[in-house]
């Protein structure tokens, strides 16, 4: 990861977030693969559906900043006065992530290195979140499931709040997607893909819309 930082460092340009992630997804499609979400997920990417969004969301949650591409892809889309919320739980991958964050432009967005299960609850004490808007999960895939329903528990969602989960197909979220599948809580669809960056293994990312309790 820090070879991959390197790279970057030296040659995407300080401060403009397209050149950073341009350079990024050479790195990985030319160099060494790293598991980011990657430029080509296509429409449901958390990148387009922030772009479309009638009402662009104020308040976003990233579980799995990793090494931060994917926080500057969302970053640069939201309007001035949006908090982003990122939470890794590797120390390693974090401090990369700070540096590829920082060197993109974003100072604001917050980075929280800790276990997502010792986060979630905690948003609305440490960090006076109400309701998350947007939630993009690329995290532990087993833990998909227990942190959506940390997230019903914790009154985090609201109406409306939209969740995307990459990777539910390879390596795959099976419980995740049969409870949301039953839980009647959710307006769903998973969105059909391949694994970023290598061609023939598929993929898919599952598009959730809380409707609220019942």
């Amino acid at each position: 990861m820090e070879r991959a930082f390197q790279y970057v460092l030296t040659h995407a340009t300080p401060g403009d977030p397209d050149s950073i992630l341009d350079t990024f997804d050479h790195w990985c499609t030319e160099i060494e693969f790293i598991s980011n979400i990657g430029p080509k997920k296509g429409t449901p990417s958390p990148t387009a559906r922030v772009r479309k969004s009638e009402n662009c969301p104020l308040t976003v949650l990233e579980l799995g900043t990793h090494c931060g591409y994917s926080t500057v892809r969302m970053a640069r889309c939201l309007p001035l006065g949006a908090r982003l919320f990122s939470v890794e739980m590797d120390e390693r991958n974090a401090l990369v992530a700070e540096k590829i964050i920082r060197l993109a432009g974003f100072d604001d967005d917050t980075l929280i290195v800790s276990p997502s299960d010792e986060v979630i609850p905690k948003m609305r004490e440490d960090y006076g979140v109400e309701r998350l808007d947007f939630i993009f999960m690329d995290h532990w895939k087993r833990c998909y499931l227990p942190d959506l329903q940390l997230l019903e528990g914790s009154g985090l969602l609201g109406q409306g709040t939209v969740i995307l989960a990459d990777n539910v197909i390879f390596p795959g979220a099976p419980n995740f997607l049969r409870y949301v599948k039953h839980s009647g809580l959710y307006r769903y669809r998973v969105h059909r893909a391949s694994l970023e960056y290598i061609r023939g293994i598929r993929d898919g990312m599952a598009e959730l819309i809380y409707l609220g309790t019942k």
